[in-house]
């Protein structure tokens, strides 16, 4: 086994194809959940090899975000694991500041990611208790035909993460629409837009951020609402309102605390049902465990509904070239469509594993038991609580890793032979 481990290369329909033996575990995604567990093996001394598909790390934030974005709770709730944020960095950091920290993250840890290292699949094989990770090398145009490397090892941690790719709906007609259309993760900001009549088809975060923005660039954004939705003020008295439901949270049952929260919101904000926007009836919080939803932090995008600048409007029917038919009736005419659907987990399209991940490509189990499966598999950033969720998965595997890591290394030494000096050990450690 060692002999084929170490190298074997072949051609297989014209493409390179090469089989490299880590040891150690192999980390899927550099985005914040790859990078704060690599940091966590970094620092116990377990050798690691992160994949991830785009050019850079933290994709998502680099090239599928608005210019305008921020994060939307405090910096102290954002924090990966050992590194607090710069103490001049504001309350929210920005985009910038934020990829700024991620990559002084991966320099101080000395994690250096493969990239364009598409994951094509990845298989556990029970006879040799060994994950192999099938790769192929993309965005390089020098070469005619894409390399495969497959990668072989005992351990698989899944940090691909909740957004890893966009949800495009299918609603009819949308095809023959004669105007551009793109998803909220290729909007940048609406400065191309000025003067046009844009339909934002979504209302959470992403909705109500990219609709605001469209405002401050003079375009005429009109918002599809085609459910309820939780939005409340992101501060309460100075202070933000998830540290508030934090500090609620040790002292009251989630239940009471939703309840509180949507009190306040009321206070605060008023009945927004006669704007268009229903509010559920489960809580924020409760809805945001159970089904992802993220309650929506208003930063004044409800201002501009108020003064009819931003139109709410219901569901879509159907769209023709130059306009879209709601489900009420109404047609309206339009140039452009932003489509603010949301992103999904990508695990089912690469992953060939049924037990630990469900088909929507989340762990079965919910927080705070997601994090382990069986095999030696792992997952970090699907437990729907942000980056604190992140930080908290990535502990617990990097020590857990440690452990078996360890073990196994000890029983390696013992048993040791002579071919096992000729096992090729590629790892970023």
């Amino acid at each position: 086994m060692d002999s084929f481990l170490r190298q074997n290369d072949r051609d297989i329909d014209g493409l390179s194809l090469r089989y490299i033996w880590v040891n150690g575990p192999v980390i899927v995604g550099a985005g914040p959940s790859g990078l704060a567990t690599a940091a966590g093996l970094r620092e116990k001394g377990v050798p690691f090899v992160v994949l991830e598909r785009a050019d850079c790390i933290a994709s998502l934030w680099q090239n599928r975000t608005y210019d305008r974005l921020k994060l939307h709770l405090p910096k102290q709730f954002c924090e990966l694991p050992k590194v607090p944020f710069p103490e001049d960095y504001p309350e929210y950091p920005t985009k910038r500041q934020f990829v700024d920290y991620l990559e002084s993250y991966a320099q101080r840890f000395e994690i250096n990611p493969q990239f364009n290292k598409c994951v094509q699949s990845a298989w556990y094989n029970e006879t040799s208790g060994l994950w192999s990770v099938r790769t192929v090398a993309v965005g390089d145009s020098a070469s005619p035909s894409p390399a495969e490397v497959v990668y072989i090892c005992k351990w698989l941690v899944v940090a691909t993460g909740e957004n890893a790719d966009f949800i495009v709906p299918e609603i009819e007609g949308l095809g023959e629409f004669s105007g551009e259309v793109i998803h909220a993760g290729d909007y940048k900001s609406g400065e191309k837009f000025a003067g046009k009549k844009v339909l934002v088809v979504g209302c959470g975060n992403s909705g109500m951020e990219v609709s605001l923005d469209l405002c401050n660039y003079n375009a005429f954004p009109t918002m599809v609402v085609r459910s309820s939705v939780h939005v409340l003020p992101r501060e309460v008295l100075g202070k933000s309102t998830f540290e508030l439901a934090v500090i609620l949270m040790k002292w009251l049952q989630l239940w009471l605390v939703d309840k509180l929260l949507v009190i306040v919101a009321w206070l605060i904000l008023g009945n927004l049902e006669k704007y268009g926007l229903k509010r559920p009836k489960v809580g924020p919080l409760q809805l945001k465990n159970t089904k992802g939803k993220t309650p929506v932090l208003d930063i004044g995008t409800l201002q501009k509904i108020r003064s009819g600048e931003i139109k709410v409007v219901p569901g879509i029917k159907r769209f023709s070239k130059c306009q879209v038919e709601l489900v009420n009736g109404e047609i309206l005419q339009v140039d452009s469509v932003i489509l603010a659907t949301g992103y999904c987990s990508n695990v089912p399209s690469w992953l060939n594993e049924n037990e630990f991940f469900s088909k929507n490509g989340f762990p079965k189990s919910p927080f705070p038991n997601g994090w382990k499966g069986k095999s030696g598999l792992y997952a970090v950033g699907f437990t729907r609580r942000g980056l604190s969720g992140v930080s908290c998965d990535a502990i617990r595997v990097a020590e857990d890793l440690w452990k078996v890591w360890k073990d196994e290394t000890c029983r390696a030494q013992m048993s040791k032979t002579t071919s096992a000096g000729h096992r090729r050990c590629i790892s970023q450690f």
